[in-house]
């Protein structure tokens, strides 16, 4: 192949690069971040059956998210880790409040690698540092601070309570032993490496964690976005997040 050939077979290429790209559909994700891997896995399977559809997943704290939404950030589908912030969200009718749905539940847990017997809620005023969301923002951080207020401890943890800006910096200060324990999602717990779970915070201390899946008012119209947003909702979606730990009832 001569160098013309060469040359014009890379423009060739280039151009129906260009092509592909500006005739995809690009659908914008605002997902919390403890369904990262499980949102990873969907996209990717829904991509090889929609080649033509693009998937921008952005992952943090639902807090955070909403806040992005509500400023104007591109976004076709919201998913939270609680309601509060889906309700906030359809408060100013940033997301379609007729598309609400349940996707998952999960639930709160302590883990660490701190060396001291902890095995309940009531143990955490031994520890020196804990990790937690910060409540302002992170729902497992709501939860932390209502389940520690119930069984009467957060009184006895000024000072200890190390903030992160999701559930999943809490797993990392956790695992780099930069804190004695976290909370966190028992789905996050799965995923770690060195941090062992040291107890499950009972039920009855905090609400139930209710993942919440909602299109927004931009994507109101968007077929596209329509077709994704149903197979959130079926099998294969409901596969995956079981692998992952979740649950769906």
């Amino acid at each position: 192949m001569t160098d013309a050939m060469k040359k014009i077979t890379i423009l060739v290429f280039t151009l129906l690069t260009i092509t592909v790209n500006a005739m995809a559909e690009e659908l914008n994700l605002s997902v919390a971040a403890s369904l990262k891997e499980v949102i990873k896995e969907l996209s990717t399977n829904y991509t090889k059956k929609h080649p033509g559809t693009v998937l921008l997943n952005n992952f943090g704290s639902s807090g955070t998210l909403a806040g992005q939404i509500e400023n104007g950030i591109p976004a076709d589908l919201f998913i939270a880790a609680n309601t509060e912030w889906m309700d906030y969200l359809n408060d100013k009718k940033l997301v379609v409040g007729t598309s609400k749905k349940t996707f998952a539940y999960n639930s709160l847990v302590f883990a660490g690698t701190s060396s001291k017997k902890v095995s309940s809620i009531k143990d955490l005023p031994k520890l020196e540092k804990i990790a937690i969301g910060n409540p302002k923002s992170v729902p497992a951080g709501e939860y932390a601070i209502t389940a520690m207020k119930k069984s009467g401890v957060l009184t006895k943890l000024t000072g200890k309570l190390v903030m992160a800006k999701d559930v999943r910096e809490c797993l990392m200060y956790a695992e780099l032993g930069e804190v004695d324990g976290a909370f966190i999602y028992k789905t996050d717990a799965l995923l770690a490496q060195k941090a062992k779970l040291l107890f499950v915070v009972p039920q009855e201390l905090y609400p139930r964690v209710i993942y919440q899946i909602a299109l927004t008012a931009k994507a109101a119209k968007n077929n596209e976005a329509k077709t994704f947003f149903a197979y959130l909702q079926g099998n294969e979606a409901k596969s995956i997040l079981t692998k992952f730990g979740f649950s769906l009832k």
